[in-house]
């Protein structure tokens, strides 16, 4: 019998609502939810390829243990046993120090990071590698400066701005925000209204754009500060904004008043009488700014984010309906950590801080092939595949073969799971309850809580669900009263029970997710639902005024209607929405005010000038074109989608060439050709499109993947090296990738 279920899409951090049509246990079509209202119908091809997703011939049943180099099947008892007495061994004779857990839940399943991020802090350890900080840490850390918590963040209110400016982003193909290019084409399309590109390449957010600044590849630091010191040259700056909700101004200021605007035009190859135009509509129309991996993955990467702020907060274009908003949050993406603080850990081999509570995975195969006694020995691995989605693949693989337990929780049988000592099944998003907490949109706060709808073959369990059974044997979790099991079936009996319990040992509240899902979970049927549950009975004040504005209830029962609002609608809700006219009260800085001058960013602005920059972007003799090393596509999703068979018929993982390069290289389209980076080589068909600007070279990611004995596409990870990183954040510099391309194979 077939049947229409609704749900969301796991493939990108959109979450677009889906419906899916289910007929024995397999999803065989897929279509837009046009109920979902975040989505509204919106879907991308990814999407509606998510079958590949959920059913293919490497998914995992039943927990395995490699011995003598080949895995066999155990039970759970004793693979959670042997785990458990295996981190107590490390622990002991090394130190806390030594673990580390990498995970997080990926794009679509954030449950199991509350679940593992208590399990790594009950060890002692605090070292968590997590996808975002491959990527957004220096982001964060620049919000969390200027706006006085790293977790905040802001995000255009595009529905009401003049103006959208693109910068490193490809919405079009890459998403980023709800329904991306319906919006843009929206954008693009209203007389009244102006869209910016600010993108080396001619990409299809830029092929639609009013205004293309087609930067150098890597200057965007020197462009950026070339904006800025324009509108303070001109006098464009908002100084009725500035004196009402900024600071460092004055401060920052004298660093732009001499900046040389025409040499770092020249340097950036852009015509300086289209920057100034760009310039003074940026000042003078309400603007929102959007940035993506094209700059948050290069050169200067965490300057630029400050410079960012810098531009947006002259301009006035924080906090006003129209600019950049502080949204609404149901949980924030991460903790505010401040490296200034003694508390804050450091890396003990590269000394790089956490931010927003994250280690960067670029530096994890330094920290576990370090002489230092505390170097890492153990890594969970929760629904991660390091081995293909971080930078220096030939690195990890090396330094995974030193690691005294290296424990993967994952769907399918990965690069990563197949190289580990113990792999855990897990459910997949179809399979368990689970959700994310990306909060992108504005002005609502949107939450969909995805609901098991094909019953998993074999033992897979709910990652959370894995790490509260190691917490258990460990004996992290406290002897429980029996009335807290016995009123699970009475939420409201079982929430005084709770408060009572907690009441009495306040040293249990660090372990109330292993708490909830231990003796809640197993009559709602899942651990994260009793994890929701829990997060609904204490919502934080601001969460609880936006929960008003959204129609609920104020009062001590709102948690309780929320979660039954959330059962009764699989299509998901707004469970909150912000008021944009106040948004200046989400500010956590000291003086509640936009804080723009950073010392530390000062000093890198002062070494990032036009005569260095001249020099630092020279081309290199043996390399001497640039690889952007990771592209958005609609045929690549990340390492999620294993079953190549999805794309068949179609030249997923080629190399984009400019014609000029082309020519000048003896490479046509359908060519061999070999590039050859400083971590690697790889041969690849060339692909000649003007999409890319003469001296660029792209590769998307998410390839080089082994499905059933044979390799599809080229890893680009095995082209980029992990210390080609951010010196602040460690972000590998992935859009700046020197290199050098030769013929293999002349195709006529």
């Amino acid at each position: 019998m077939k049947e229409w279920f609704k749900s969301g899409c796991a493939l990108c951090a959109q979450n677009c609502g889906v419906e899916l049509l289910i007929e024995n246990n397999h999803i065989i079509q897929v279509r837009g939810d046009k109920s979902n209202p975040k989505s509204q119908g919106y879907i991308c091809r990814k999407g509606m390829n998510l079958a590949y997703y959920q059913h293919h011939d490497q998914r995992l049943k039943y927990p395995l243990k490699k011995v003598n180099g080949e895995f066999v099947r155990i039970s759970w008892e004793q693979a959670i046993s042997e785990i458990a007495a295996k981190l107590r061994e490390i622990k002991t004779e090394h130190s806390p120090r030594s673990i580390a857990y990498m995970g997080g839940g990926g794009q679509s399943s954030h449950f199991e990071a509350a679940f593992g991020i208590r399990l790594l802090r009950a060890l002692g350890s605090r070292y968590h590698y997590g996808a975002l900080a491959q990527e957004l840490t220096g982001y964060y850390w620049a919000q969390g400066r200027c706006l006085g918590r790293q977790y905040l963040g802001t995000v255009p209110d595009e529905e009401h701005a003049e103006m959208l400016v693109s910068i490193g982003w490809n919405g079009m193909v890459s998403h980023q925000m709800p329904r991306a290019p319906l919006v843009l084409r929206e954008f693009s399309k209203n007389p009244n209204k102006i869209l910016a590109v600010i993108d080396p390449r001619k990409s299809e957010t830029a092929r639609i754009a009013d205004i293309h600044l087609a930067v150098r590849p890597g200057t965007d630091a020197l462009l950026l500060q070339a904006i800025i010191a324009m509108i303070i040259q001109e006098g464009w700056q908002n100084q009725d904004y500035l004196d009402e909700h900024v600071s460092g101004f004055e401060q920052i200021k004298p660093l732009f008043i001499s900046f040389d605007i025409e040499t770092a035009l020249k340097i950036c190859e852009l015509d300086y009488q289209q920057v100034k135009d760009f310039a003074y509509l940026m000042a003078t129309r309400k603007t929102g700014v959007h940035t993506d991996l094209g700059v948050l993955m290069n050169r200067h990467s965490t300057l630029v984010s400050c410079l960012v702020m810098v531009l947006m907060g002259i301009c006035g274009q924080i906090g006003l309906p129209g600019t950049n908003l502080i949204p609404g949050h149901f949980m924030p993406m991460g903790a505010h950590s401040d490296e200034r603080k003694d508390s804050n850990w450091n890396t003990v081999t590269t000394g790089f801080p956490s931010i927003l509570g994250y280690f960067p995975p670029n530096v994890l195969p330094e920290e576990i092939i370090s002489d230092h006694p505390e170097r890492i020995r153990a890594v969970l691995c929760f629904q991660s595949n390091p081995l293909r989605s971080y930078a220096d693949t030939s690195a990890y693989e090396e330094a995974f073969q030193r690691l005294d337990l290296l424990v993967t929780c994952e769907l399918a049988m990965t690069e990563t799971a197949a190289i580990s000592h113990y792999v855990l099944p897990s459910r997949s998003v179809f399979e368990s309850w689970d959700s994310s907490f990306f909060s992108w949109t504005l002005p609502g706060v949107f939450f969909q809580m995805r609901r098991p709808l094909i019953t998993q073959e074999g033992e897979a369990l709910e990652a959370s669900e894995i790490h509260l059974r190691i917490a258990d044997a460990l004996g992290i979790i406290p002897e429980l009263p029996d009335a807290l099991y016995e009123k699970a079936g009475n939420r409201l009996e079982y929430g005084l029970e709770l408060m009572q319990y907690l009441q009495a040992n306040p040293q249990s509240a660090d372990l109330i997710p292993f708490i909830l899902g231990k003796t809640l979970g197993p009559a709602l049927g899942s651990t994260n639902l009793a994890a929701l549950w829990g997060l609904l009975q204490k919502m934080p004040k601001e969460s609880r005024e936006n929960a008003v504005r959204a129609g609920f209830k104020k009062g001590p029962f709102m948690g309780e209607e929320i979660f039954q609002a959330l059962l009764d609608h699989p299509e998901g809700i707004w469970l909150g929405q912000i008021n944009p006219e106040e948004n200046f009260k989400f500010l956590k800085t000291e003086d509640g005010k936009i804080n723009l001058w950073i010392p530390e960013m000062a000093e890198w602005m002062q070494e990032v000038t036009p005569e260095k920059e001249a020099v630092a972007l020279q081309a290199d003799d043996q390399y001497p074109m640039i690889l952007m090393a990771g592209r958005h596509t609609s045929t690549n999703a990340n390492t999620i989608m294993r079953n190549p068979a999805w794309n068949e018929g179609k030249r997923a993982c080629t190399l984009a060439l400019n014609p000029l390069d082309g020519e000048k290289l003896g490479l046509g389209d359908g060519s061999m050709a070999l590039i050859t980076t400083k971590a690697g080589s790889a041969a690849i068909e060339v692909e000649i499109t003007d999409d890319t600007r003469p001296g660029q070279v792209i590769i998307p990611h998410g390839f080089g993947l082994e499905y059933n004995g044979e390799v599809y596409g080229v890893n680009v990870n095995r082209l980029t090296k992990n210390t080609h990183r951010d010196k602040f954040a460690a972000t590998p510099l992935h859009r700046y990738v020197p290199c050098q391309i030769e013929v293999l194979e002349r195709q006529d």
